[in-house]
């Protein structure tokens, strides 16, 4: 008798998670209902799973609620899939053109509508459609006299709650939604307080006297089904057809399979085999074929891309150049690809430079049509301290009694009776739903129109985004490809350009079988002298590499593993160092850790070493073993099937006799990869890469700077990158108004800062400089700003920044001519710049000597582009900068040393019992890198203040050969005074 059920996914309105609502109705005796969130269709995926899961005696049909100005303007429920797809459709349309629904249904097939009883009722009514009579209104039906209320009437009990605390929830959620007090809260905006669930028999009481009312709403619910068969798949089938596509499968890999191997490899041919075996008996044919067109179109755009994730431990995918990792060199485990309990097709993370994913995610649509398409949703969740700060909004208290709360919320949460309000409510609204979002890249491509399934969203970027998140698309049998982007390649694909332009040498940045064997290479990584390579250039990853000595590929794959926190934090990874160091040295925890992971030690680095353990070590099935892993991954859906598997593992452990002391050590490193944790196949990836940098680097270091510089996002401040092209030797030109381009250049040794450093210029003067500069360069002053027409203050920017040094004139001399050019046009009353084009000759003046003052230009460059092109530590004041330096370190280990740095990066962590503390990167004055330890108390003592130069005291300690200074004093020091600096200049005139 319910028809119009709500739950956590009408968005900042219902408060029932899938789960509740079905415990409401099982409570209730309910056996049938109509699921109808309002503009969504989220929820009836996980009821369906949640009911088919726990053999629920519950049915559900469902619908969508349409709203106007937040009043109920009809519900639609289907009466098949059919009805739910033209549903889906109708929903979509009114969000892609972002408009409100009318208060009159479109009519649809197979489909019923319900109009809620008030004034804005049709004046007649089609056979499907039918008008909600609420219980407090059937009393007042005898007074009506048109007769079609009662013979098209129908049972509507709205459902958003359970209870009086889930009616205060659903007050809060619309007070945020509406950004307003709670107080202020008008009744318009909220549900009535009566929108819950009853027994059936107490809901028909209201009706008693109706029995057609009564008649309609069990009409309506037998004549409604929905089964979207949970599980079986949904992607799509074919790309041509099943015989092709299986020919052209076997026949591409085969071709591939001669590429990769120029020696025949019969260990190699006898896993591709036993793959395309899988992968034909279980269908996924197509999902190959259509990851490898869109390889093959990238390929044909010249767009760079990295393939990873579990496919990539795939013989098919290798030899179909997916990816670049190949399975035999690296023993990379078949059943992390795929396994007989294992019903959906493996991950294909494919990563694209951020210049090129979305025309890559354009031709996904393009190809396989609007229709079968769309981005996979992920829902925003509300979520710790942010419910804080939305509930103290709500309740009214000001921002600094929220910060405080924020702050300490142990200390304050029963302060007072708003407070205990807010931590007991905030409890209710933890992991709610509080808003839709884009998955980082999930495309579903579907056999079927996508909105068989689900309702759309039109987001910005323009391509539909579906309202199911990756949970329910996987439940329901469709499998996203994930098309991601990354700087990485990006400055790889420009670094490649640049070298070509600058040096006229074309790189093969596919040959990563000579990369591996390069001594240039070797020497970078066994030094870490990372910088600007992907994945390897952070200081943490830079340290690791030195302490390993890594010179090898299989090492840097293990390194861009057990990188992750969780293994630092059990002691795993200094234990994997030990272990590389002093292979003799150790014993293996049990027998079968060095049968599974003898290439790591016995150390657990990979995700596959999870599978491996929890499968040959614990006992567990294939399925129970990939449910930790994911579940380690922080990608489980229920805690209690992770809980179930965790209490397997200790079970079989005890049974197969293992002392107690031994597994639960095993279980201890299983919990390192809390959280993050990568497959051996995707650190390959990665590390493949990394390759790709480091040659660029190596080799062509310059050209490869600028290309880090142009793509940003790297781990360091796009002034270090300048830095580290100065160490190889590159002269860092200040942006010229004949030389520049929007970014930064090279030509020769020479790099040119681009115009998008310069922070307060304009973009479109920015690309109007080089566009006009097509018509000849600049011959001065005036040229240049009757020809771009820039604003006064432009024009200060980029003579301040020097960008007319060309003249041969000082900078404080052509900012007179300027002001005294445009000063002369206002008072003129001549249109300034932007107007009318004009050809006044400027006015040469007589002006006083203008010495140029040491440093000024440095100066002009912290403030224009937010750091110095010059050496930073000429702008230390005299006697400030410490004798030693980074080299030194070495020769005073366990001894007290002082040295000067200008700060890096600082990491921020906590210790074991959570105090605060850092790790620092500085460079000293030569231009060398060193690191620093902030145990908590100097932590504390002795804070950063920003950036800047710092006197740094402590005692040098050492890693595996790697040094650091455990500081034990730190001071800032300040930069030379630019006043004191124009004063001397003046004086010395």
């Amino acid at each position: 008798m319910y028809l119009n059920c709500h739950t956590w996914f009408s968005l900042k309105y219902g408060v029932l998670s899938p789960q509740e609502l079905i415990d409401e109705a099982k409570k209730n005796g309910v056996r049938k209902l109509a699921l109808t969130d309002i503009h969504n269709t989220s929820a009836y995926i996980e009821v369906a799973r949640l009911i088919s899961e726990q053999s629920a005696p519950l049915e559900i049909i469902t619908g969508i609620e349409f709203r106007r100005d937040n009043k109920t303007a009809y519900i639609m429920i289907a009466r098949s899939i059919k009805g739910f797809e033209l549903i889906n459709r109708h929903l979509s349309r009114l969000n892609s053109l972002k408009e409100e629904p009318e208060f009159r249904a479109p009519q649809l097939e197979d489909t019923f509508v319900i109009y809620p009883w008030s004034q804005n009722i049709p004046n007649s009514l089609s056979e499907n459609e039918y008008i909600g009579i609420k219980p407090q209104q059937a009393h007042l039906l005898y007074r009506v006299k048109n007769k079609q209320l009662i013979d098209q009437g129908v049972i509507l009990q709205p459902v958003t709650f359970s209870s009086k605390i889930g009616y205060n929830t659903h007050r809060l959620l619309r007070a945020i939604h509406h950004n307003t007090l709670l107080s202020k809260l008008t009744t318009d905006l909220q549900a009535s307080p009566d929108e819950q669930m009853i027994p059936e028999s107490e809901l028909l009481k209201y009706y008693w006297q109706y029995p057609k009312i009564i008649a309609n709403t069990e009409q309506i619910l037998e004549n409604c089904s929905m089964d979207i068969e949970l599980e079986t798949n949904k992607n799509k089938k074919q790309l041509n057809n099943k015989t092709s596509d299986h020919n052209q499968l076997r026949t591409k890999s085969l071709e591939g399979f001669r590429r990769r191997y120029e020696h025949y490899n019969s260990y190699a041919m006898e896993r591709l085999l036993k793959e395309l075996d899988v992968i034909e008996k279980h269908g996924f044919e197509s999902y190959f074929l259509i990851t490898l067109d869109i390889i093959e179109f990238a390929r044909h755009k010249n767009f760079a891309h990295v393939g990873r994730g579990s496919g990539a431990n795939s013989m098919v995918a290798y030899c179909l150049g997916i990816t670049e990792v190949d399975p035999i060199e690296l023993d990379l485990y078949f059943e992390r690809f795929l396994n007989p309990y294992r019903s959906s097709p493996p991950d294909f993370d494919i990563d694209f430079s951020w210049q090129d994913r979305d025309e890559v995610t354009k031709y996904i649509f393009e190809r396989h049509g609007s229709e079968h398409t769309a981005l996979l949703a992920t829902y925003v969740t509300f979520q710790g301290r942010s419910i804080i700060r939305e509930l103290g909004k709500v309740f009214g208290l000001p921002k600094e009694e929220i910060d405080k709360i924020v702050r300490e919320p142990d200390r304050y949460a029963n302060s007072d009776e708003i407070s205990g309000l807010i931590f007991r409510y905030g409890k209710r609204l933890q992991d709610m739903p509080r808003n839709l979002s884009i998955h980082a890249g999930g495309v579903l491509i579907t056999e079927k129109p996508i909105y068989t399934y689900t309702a759309t969203d039109l987001p910005p970027k323009g391509f539909p985004i579906t309202h199911f998140d990756m949970f329910s698309a996987e439940d329901i049998g469709i499998h996203k490809y994930d098309i991601l982007s990354q700087r990485g390649l990006g400055h790889i694909k420009d670094s490649v350009g640049l070298v070509k332009k600058n040096k006229g040498v074309s790189v093969d940045i596919t040959r990563t079988d000579k990369f591996k064997k390069d001594k240039k290479i070797r020497s970078l990584l066994s030094e870490g002298r990372t910088m600007g390579a992907f994945y390897v250039e952070s200081p943490a990853m830079r340290m690791l590499l030195g302490k390993l000595k890594c010179e090898d590929y299989i090492t840097l794959v293990a390194a861009s593993s057990i990188i992750r926190p969780g293994v630092a934090r059990s002691g795993m990874m200094r234990e994997y160092i030990f272990r590389h160091h002093n292979p003799n040295d150790y014993q293996y925890l049990h027998p079968k850790m060095e049968e599974l992971m003898k290439e790591t030690y016995g150390v657990m680095v990979y995700q596959e070493d999870v599978i491996k353990v929890a499968h040959h070590f614990a006992g567990l099935d294939l399925a129970e073993a990939d449910i930790l892993r994911r579940g380690m991954s922080g990608k489980y859906r229920s805690r209690k099937e992770f809980e179930r598997v965790e209490e397997k593992f200790f079970t079989n452990c005890k049974q197969k006799g293992y002392p107690e002391a031994i597994y639960k050590e095993v279980w201890r490193q299983i919990e390192s990869f809390s959280g993050y944790s990568f497959s051996k196949a995707h650190s390959a990836s990665y590390a493949v890469e990394s390759y790709q940098s480091l040659y660029l680097k190596a080799h062509y270091p310059l050209e490869f700077m600028v290309g880090v510089i142009n793509n940003f996002g790297g781990f360091y401040k796009t002034e270090f990158y300048f830095h580290e092209a100065k160490r190889y030797g590159a002269i860092i030109q200040a942006p010229c108004v004949n030389t520049s381009e929007y970014l930064t250049s090279i030509n020769g040794k020479e790099i040119h800062v681009g115009f998008i450093h310069l922070k307060s210029l304009e973009t479109k003067l920015a690309h109007r400089i080089v566009s006009e500069r097509e018509n000849g360069k600049y011959t001065g002053l005036q040229d240049f700003i009757e020809r771009t027409l820039p604003g006064p203050e432009q024009i200060y920017i980029l003579i301040r920044i020097g960008a007319f040094r060309f003249t041969g004139e000082e900078k404080r001399a052509l900012l007179w001519q300027a002001r005294l050019y445009y000063g002369k046009k206002e008072k003129s009353k001549t249109k300034l710049p932007g107007g009318d084009m004009f050809h006044t000759k400027m006015k040469t003046y007589s002006l006083p000597n203008l010495d140029h003052i040491p440093f000024e230009d440095a100066f002009d460059e912290f403030e224009l582009i937010g750091f110095p092109l010059c050496d930073p530590f000429l702008l230390l004041p005299e006697n400030s900068l410490l004798p030693l330096a980074a080299k030194d370190m070495i020769s005073y280990l366990k001894k007290r040393f002082s040295i000067t740095g200008y700060l890096v990066t600082i990491k921020n962590t906590r210790t074991k019992d959570r105090k605060p503390m850092f790790f620092g990167t500085f460079i000293d004055k030569n231009g060398d890198f060193f690191d620093t330890t902030h145990f908590p108390n100097t932590a504390k003592k002795y804070p950063f203040r920003g950036a800047g130069f710092y006197n740094i005291e402590g005692k040098v300690v050492e890693d595996f050969e790697y040094p650091m200074i455990e500081i034990t004093k730190m001071e800032k020091v300040p930069m030379v005074d630019r006043d004191k600096l124009r004063q001397q200049a003046l004086l010395s005139t």
